[in-house]
């Protein structure tokens, strides 16, 4: 049932009486074992299989030489431990945007510091703390491998949470008052509004951000699982790691092998992941008039028909059953309601607070130590650093620029047309979380028989990384188009021209400036491996601050590493306060289906 901006109707299926949920359970609860129950429980039992191996690893004595065995039989489980990582990562950043991405949508004032903060995160590169955070895990955990672990998700983490938080605050600020109307009606506390309302309408969009958060996760796997630094070996076992040694020692069926494990993961992570969440969320998408077509998911239909889904159903039943719900508004009340949009209550307020004092006490001892590090540093030294940053800053702009001329079209294109997202939703998770650096020989194979120098060819790099944000945003944005905004271009016949200026692009360009931010962001972290590439025994460099950043980590110049680190997350906040964040006023303001 899709998301109604009638408040009666809205409300009322949500608090059915016992015996009326029971009756919603149209399916008799089978009794026998069916397909599939036989694959779900195959599933576990793989799934428990392969978490005992893992657990294992995280217990393997620390300090000890990783082997990564290049032979075929030990890459599935390799690309096992990747996927694991990676779902342990996605599982992290799901819990800090609803929490980050909820305070700073509906605390007040919390938005003027965490949105900056969050710029500044999503700025800084994973060379530019991945040194520190796996030495001191790894002191941590000095007996066992947990640490190095540990530190493997938080940079995975890294590379998915940013594009989520940013998806969930601006659909948050863009949510309709006609929904919000209803839960003041039915006096829905912040917990019932969030689950009942807000969540729900933030479903589409943060499942599409969610699939390319996965694939930003896998950007820099092949470093995350393969770090060294000096002579410290902190490598894990992995299909990363396959990778990284299989590129050491040239083996040219090792690195296939490779990528068609990554490519076979991220497909079977498709269909039993992604493309049922994404049938499933076409539920709460806004609009008064279904779609004449909906995604449909094997996996989702199959499951609703085992024994397990039905009990769970059942038992949800119950509980709902059981639980009061409460009553609506009398008529003087409702005349004078009005609509509120505040978040939790003035201890939420006194708890952000105290948070914000910690931070800060934590934030003035580490800019004291920055402090301390930049010192050392002189006048030339900085003149590289900047010089540097408009090299960079300049292929950054371009790569955006780029890749918003195809993936504009491309996305309206599949959001709007559900056969068409059916069968270009898999190729564009496969080619969008596929690691590009993987690719990077390849590609710089490509542009050496062009004879086009480096300093160029690593703005196609940075695009092979950061495109798949704009696209994943527009699509997003284009499935939560009403449809009968583009009904009703087809009853008043508008023009391709028309449809396009008056509801194509206006509905998807709240999501294309959050595509556009995270995009931005990614390049300038795309920028470390795009400007100094390994290929072989030899290292391609072009002038930029990624490449400074790589260079100053490879060397443990961390004076040079912090100052570089300091500029690009300066200019990136810069960027965003001075350009993006009118572009995100102008889309609430104009743009937006709250208005």
């Amino acid at each position: 049932m899709n998301i109604r901006s009638n408040a009666g109707t809205f409300a009322a299926a949500e608090w059915k009486p016992l015996h009326l949920a029971h009756m919603a359970l149209t399916r008799v609860i089978p009794r026998r074992v069916g397909w599939g129950d036989a694959f779900v429980f195959l599933f576990l039992g793989m799934a428990v299989y392969g978490l005992s191996r893992l657990a294992h690893e995280w217990r393997s004595p620390a300090g000890s030489v990783v082997m990564i065995d290049l032979s075929l039989r030990a890459l599935p489980l390799y690309t096992f431990f990747s996927l694991c990582r990676g779902l342990a990562a996605f599982s992290l950043s799901f819990v800090f945007t609803c929490v980050y991405g909820y305070v700073a949508a509906r605390v007040r004032l919390a938005d003027r510091i965490l949105i900056p903060l969050l710029d500044i995160l999503q700025s800084i590169p994973v060379l530019g703390f991945m040194p520190g955070l796996v030495l001191a895990l790894a002191a941590l955990f000095p007996h066992t491998n947990a640490g190095l672990e540990l530190a493997a998700i938080l940079m995975i983490f890294t590379g998915q949470v940013w594009n989520m938080t940013f998806s969930f605050y601006h659909s948050l600020r863009s949510i309709p008052p006609d929904l919000l109307e209803a839960g003041q009606i039915y006096r829905f506390g912040w917990w019932r509004r969030f689950t009942k309302i807000e969540f729900p309408y933030t479903t589409v969009g943060l499942v599409w951000n969610g699939m390319m958060s996965m694939a930003g996760g896998w950007f820099f796997l092949t470093i995350n699982e393969a770090f060294r630094l000096g002579t410290h070996d902190f490598r894990l076992p992995g299909v990363g790691a396959y990778m990284s040694a299989a590129i050491d020692q040239q083996n040219k069926s090792a690195m296939t092998a490779a990528v068609l494990a990554m490519v076979l993961m991220i497909v079977v992570l498709d269909q039993l992941f992604w493309r049922p969440l994404v049938a499933w969320s076409e539920r709460f998408k806004f609009e008064d008039v279904g779609g004449a077509t909906v995604s449909r998911s094997w996996a989702l239909d199959l499951f609703r028909r085992t024994r397990l889904y039905l009990w769970a159903r059942e038992i949800t039943a119950r509980v709902r059953g059981w639980m009061p719900g409460p009553a609506p508004m009398d008529q003087g009340s409702l005349s004078t309601a009005s609509v509120s949009v505040a978040g939790p209550d003035r201890r939420s307020g006194l708890g952000f607070l105290i948070i914000l004092i910690l931070l800060g006490a934590g934030g003035a001892w580490g800019t004291l130590n920055l402090i301390t590090l930049l010192s050392q540093l002189d006048g030339g030294a900085w003149a590289r650093v900047f010089g540097a940053a408009g090299l960079t800053f300049a292929r950054t702009t371009a790569a955006v620029l780029l890749g918003s001329l195809w993936t504009i079209p491309a996305g309206v294109y599949i959001g709007t047309s559900p056969r068409a997202a059916s069968v270009l939703q898999p190729i564009v998770q496969v080619a969008a979380s596929f690691p590009a650096p993987m690719l990077f020989p390849l590609v710089l194979l490509i542009l050496a028989q062009l004879a086009v120098p480096l300093g160029i060819g690593s703005i196609a790099l940075m695009m092979l990384g950061t495109q798949w944000y704009i696209l994943f945003n527009v699509i997003a944005g284009a499935m939560a188009i009403p449809h009968e905004f583009r009904e009703a271009a087809s009853i008043y016949r508008f023009s391709t021209y028309q449809r396009w200026r008056y509801v194509l692009l206006p509905g998807v360009f709240p999501h294309l400036v959050t595509g556009w931010v995270t995009a931005a962001g990614g390049a300038w972290n795309a920028s470390i491996v795009s400007e100094y590439i390994h290929v072989g025994g030899s290292v391609r460099t072009a002038n930029g601050l990624g490449a400074l950043v790589s260079t100053a980590a490879e060397r443990g110049d961390f004076a040079v590493l912090a100052a570089a680190v300091l500029v690009m997350a300066l200019l990136v906040v810069a960027i965003n306060r001075l350009f993006w964040k009118r572009l995100y006023h102008l889309a609430e303001g104009r743009y937006s289906l709250s208005h």
